[in-house]
């Protein structure tokens, strides 16, 4: 990497998002401009916003990206942000990328570890991708795989692994993100669902069988 710290934005929400933002807050190599909560933040999960707040790192108040106002940033970090990225904010960064609660180029869309559920998988993964103006489409910078387990996994169960596998994959993957050249995906093995379709998640819909 450059001399120059790399100026980088965080977008997102829960645990992960904080511990994508506190990795780039203590790297010397990088500058964390700002971070861009989903707004409402969901209550089952830690609050990115009172995270930055604490650490004196400044929020977009309303959650849109649009927002910003840091000028043109090196990275930005997309860690289960709810809104799409237009081109414009797209071509305005060095690099925009995404960590995706799947193994793309499948399940791409919404709610991808309840459809891996659904449909029986029994295994799933967690990949870092290039945004581009598509959803969920953009080349792989780095993807790992796990088992999971339908027959007595719940969501929350796959959720919070899929956690702990995107920080490894997100830690492992940022040292080396200079020198990784992203891979397109394969359109013919790709997948996708949208919000509409979740109705037919049936007893999957929710985090347990139980509360869906």
């Amino acid at each position: 990497m450059s001399e120059t710290p790399q100026s980088v934005v965080v977008l997102g929400k829960g645990t992960l998002a904080i511990r994508v933002a506190g990795w780039f807050f203590e790297s010397p190599e990088h500058d964390l401009k700002a971070v861009v909560p989903v707004i409402p933040e969901p209550t089952w999960t830690e609050s990115l916003e009172q995270w930055a707040r604490d650490a004196k790192v400044p929020v977009v108040e309303y959650g849109h990206y649009r927002d910003l106002d840091v000028g043109p940033v090196d990275l930005a970090v997309s860690v289960f942000y709810d809104k799409i990225l237009k081109a414009e904010f797209i071509d305005s960064c060095g690099r925009v990328l995404n960590i995706h609660n799947s193994p793309l180029p499948r399940y791409r869309g919404v709610s991808p570890i309840n459809w891996a559920l659904k449909n029986g998988e029994r295994m799933h993964g967690v990949t870092i991708h290039e945004i581009t103006p598509g959803i969920d489409d953009g080349p792989i910078v780095a993807q790992l795989q796990y088992s999971i387990y339908p027959e007595f996994d719940e969501v929350v169960d796959v959720y919070n692994r899929a956690l702990e596998y995107g920080w490894t994959l997100f830690s492992q993957t940022m040292p080396n993100l200079d020198r990784i050249e992203a891979t397109p995906q394969d359109e013919s093995a790709a997948s996708y669902y949208s919000t509409a379709d979740n109705d037919a998640l049936g007893e999957r819909r929710g985090f347990t069988r139980a509360a869906s």
